[in-house]
C-alpha cells in the first residue's frame, strides 16, 4: 500500500467527540505509515496555511476531550472561486493527498466547493450536535448534547416542581427538531415545540393552554416542562414566555441552553461513534473514495455522497415522532 499524506480539519460548530475523532484519524494513518497534519481553525486554516504536524503522542489523552484541538471557525469567504483556488494551491504546495473535513452541511459544502479546484481526495464526517444531516443515524456530538439539555432540564425542573410553575427550555437544534425531541421525551418533558410540528403560534398557545388545564385537572398544580428549539418562536422565548403568562395568569419562566450543549466530556456513543468514523474515513481514503461522507446507517457504515447530505432532508423519523407525540403533547390522549 502506498503511503499518503492526509490533512484533517474541523469545520463550523464545535461537538463533543471531534477530538475522539482526530484522535482515531491521526492512529490509523500512524499505523498503516501515512503522514497526517492538522489544519487549525477549519477552512481559515487552510487559506492561511496555517497547519501542524500531528502523531500519536499528540493526541494522546484527547478522547475525553471536549471541543477541538484544531480549533474551529467559519468562513464565509470560502465560498469564493478565488478562495477554492487558494486552499487547492496549499493544499498542492504541501503535497496533500487527501482532506478529511470534520462538520456540518455547511462544512460539507465547502468541501465539494474545493472539489472543484483541487483533484485531490475530500472525506466528511459528520460532526454537529444538531443531528441534521442526511444519510446517517446520528452525527458526533449529538448524543452529548442530548445528555447535556435532558441533565439541564432534570435541575430546572427542581426549582419548576419548588414553585409550581411553568418553564419554558429552549434548546439549540438550528432548524432541526431531533435535539428538542430527544432531550424532551428523556426529560419527561409536558410539551414540545419543533419546527417539523410547528404549524402557527397561536395553534400552539391553543394546544398548550388546552393540555394545560387536563394537566392541572389530574396532577393540580405541578410543574410544567415546554421544551422550545431555538429559531423557532417568532420574536423568540421572552415572547412565548410572556404570552403564556398572560394566557395562563401564572408565572412562566425561560430558560436558554445556549452553547452549554456543545460543550464537555463526550458520552460513551459519541466516542465509539467518532473513532468508527475516523478509522473509516482512512480506510475510504486508501480505497480511492473521495466526495463523500463517511457515516453510519442503522448501525452499519455507509458512504453518502457530500452533495445529498444537504440536497435531501433529514426526517425525525416515525417511531421518534410517535413516542413524542404519545408521551408528549398528545398526552390528553392517553385512556
Amino acid at each position: 500500500m502506498t503511503s499518503k499524506r492526509i490533512a484533517v480539519l474541523t469545520s463550523g460548530g464545535d461537538a463533543p467527540g471531534m477530538n475522539a475523532c482526530i484522535r482515531a484519524i491521526v492512529v490509523a494513518c500512524e499505523g498503516a505509515g501515512h503522514t497526517i497534519i492538522g489544519y487549525e481553525h477549519g477552512y481559515n486554516g487552510l487559506l492561511e496555511q496555517n497547519w501542524r504536524q500531528l502523531d500519536s503522542k499528540k493526541v494522546h489523552n484527547i478522547i475525553q476531550r471536549g471541543g477541538t484541538i484544531l480549533r474551529s471557525a467559519r468562513c464565509k469567504t470560502f465560498k469564493e472561486d478565488a478562495s477554492g483556488q487558494l486552499a487547492a494551491n496549499n493544499l498542492d504546495e504541501l503535497a496533500i493527498d487527501a482532506l478529511i473535513v470534520i462538520g456540518g452541511d455547511g462544512s460539507f459544502r465547502g468541501a465539494v466547493h474545493l472539489g472543484k479546484f483541487w483533484k485531490g481526495q475530500v472525506i466528511g464526517l459528520p460532526g454537529t450536535i444538531d443531528n441534521d444531516i442526511y444519510g446517517c443515524d446520528a452525527t458526533i456530538g449529538y448524543y452529548t448534547a442530548i445528555d447535556t439539555a435532558v441533565s439541564s432540564i432534570d435541575k430546572v425542573r427542581d426549582t419548576a416542581d419548588a414553585f409550581e410553575r411553568i418553564f419554558l427550555v429552549e434548546v439549540m437544534g438550528r432548524h432541526a427538531g431531533f435535539l428538542g425531541a430527544s432531550a424532551a421525551v428523556a426529560g419527561a418533558a409536558n410539551y414540545v415545540i419543533l419546527p417539523e410540528l410547528f404549524t402557527d403560534p397561536q395553534t400552539t398557545l391553543n394546544d398548550i393552554q388546552h393540555q394545560l388545564t387536563i394537566h392541572r385537572q389530574r396532577y393540580g398544580h405541578e410543574s410544567y416542562i415546554i421544551v422550545l428549539t431555538e429559531n423557532l418562536w417568532p420574536s423568540g422565548i421572552n415572547a412565548l414566555a410572556e404570552s403564556l403568562e398572560t394566557l395562563t395568569k401564572g408565572e412562566v419562566r425561560p430558560v436558554i441552553l445556549g452553547h452549554v450543549q456543545r460543550g464537555g466530556s463526550p458520552v460513551s456513543q459519541d466516542r465509539i461513534l467518532a473513532t468508527t468514523l475516523g478509522v473509516q474515513a482512512v480506510r475510504s481514503i486508501e480505497q480511492g473514495k473521495t466526495a463523500i461522507m463517511v457515516a453510519t446507517d442503522r448501525g452499519n457504515v455507509v458512504e453518502v455522497a457530500l452533495e445529498d447530505t444537504w440536497q435531501h432532508k433529514k426526517e425525525l423519523g416515525d417511531s421518534l415522532t410517535h413516542c413524542m407525540l404519545t408521551m408528549l403533547n398528545e398526552r390528553h390522549h392517553w385512556p
